[in-house]
C-alpha cells in the first residue's frame, strides 16, 4: 500500500509498506500532494521494469568465484556506475 504522509507545513512524503505493515520504501518530501501522488504513479509505472544492480560487498565476494545470477538481473560492482 501506499501511504502520502505530511512532513512539516509544506512538505508530504509517501510511503511503501507491505500487508503485515513493514515499511519498504520511502520517498523523498515533494511540496504538494499532487507531486507526491506523482511521485507513487512513476513508481508504480516503472517498478516492474527496473533492473536490480548489486553493489553489496557479499555479491563482489561471490561474484570473484563466478557466481551464478539470475537471468535479467544486472549485476554490477559499483565501478562506473552512477
Amino acid at each position: 500500500m501506499f501511504e502520502i504522509a505530511q512532513a512539516g507545513d509544506k512538505a508530504y512524503f509517501f510511503r511503501l509498506t507491505a500487508p503485515d505493515g513493514t515499511v519498504v520504501a520511502v520517498s523523498p518530501l515533494f511540496s504538494s500532494i499532487k507531486s507526491a501522488a506523482a511521485g507513487i504513479t512513476a513508481v508504480r509505472e516503472n517498478a516492474a521494469t527496473g533492473l536490480i544492480v548489486d553493489r553489496s560487498s557479499t555479491h563482489r565476494r561471490a561474484a570473484s568465484h563466478s557466481a551464478a545470477v539470475a537471468p535479467g538481473v544486472l549485476v554490477s560492482s559499483g565501478v562506473g556506475a552512477s
